[in-house]
């Protein structure tokens, strides 16, 4: 996992609120436990029309969206099925962080070991902010985990909430067992020391 120190994107503007795990990632692309490949895959129902053919009128599939890999959605963003493959489709895609108001729990506990950051900002922030990606689309954003700070295009900032022990692992790139790994040399001095 890349670890996550400060990220600025242009941002990819999707304001649709209750977007769960299932239109994330439809249930047909779970029989996996391989992360590769799921980018392709992502929002598939609305990326795609019926024949496979891209849907161009879907904002993920516009040219000026490519690349960007900070995504600002509406409120409940994950709600739905406990799937991890969400934030691994997401990531694949070349997501890194999420914007919203909410998340729900399993999907944003989901995203934290998985090295995607959801950013929670108040209602009034979030306000502020879609209407400046309403007005400038594909405005950059900048979001500093180690200062817990976006920063909108305007260059107001604003702070987000985020568990310590998940924002220490995305800062080092680790999942739970790599932090626990590299506490190997202590754990073994511990355990030499209390037989």
């Amino acid at each position: 996992m890349n670890p996550f120190t400060r990220l600025t994107s242009p941002a990819i503007y999707m304001p649709i609120e209750n977007i769960d795990t299932d239109q994330i990632i439809p249930a047909r692309f779970l029989k996996t436990i391989e992360k590769a490949g799921l980018g392709a895959n992502l929002f598939a129902d609305w990326r795609y029309h019926h024949d496979g053919s891209p849907n161009p009128e879907f904002v993920l599939n516009q040219p000026a969206n490519q690349g960007r890999s900070i995504l600002v959605v509406g409120n409940n963003f994950g709600c739905g099925s406990s799937r991890e493959h969400a934030p691994w489709a997401l990531t694949g895609f070349g997501i890194r962080a999420i914007v919203s108001t909410s998340f729900a729990d399993i999907f944003r506990n989901n995203s934290l070991k998985n090295g995607l950051l959801p950013v929670t900002i108040e209602p009034r922030v979030f306000h502020k902010l879609t209407e400046m990606l309403e007005e400038l689309p594909g405005a950059s954003l900048t979001i500093d985990l180690e200062a817990q700070t976006i920063t909108l295009p305007d260059g107001s900032t604003a702070s987000f909430p985020i568990d310590p022990f998940a924002r220490t692992c995305l800062l080092h790139g680790v999942d739970e067992l790599g932090y626990l790994l590299g506490m190997e040399e202590r754990i073994a001095a511990y355990e030499a020391n209390h037989p």
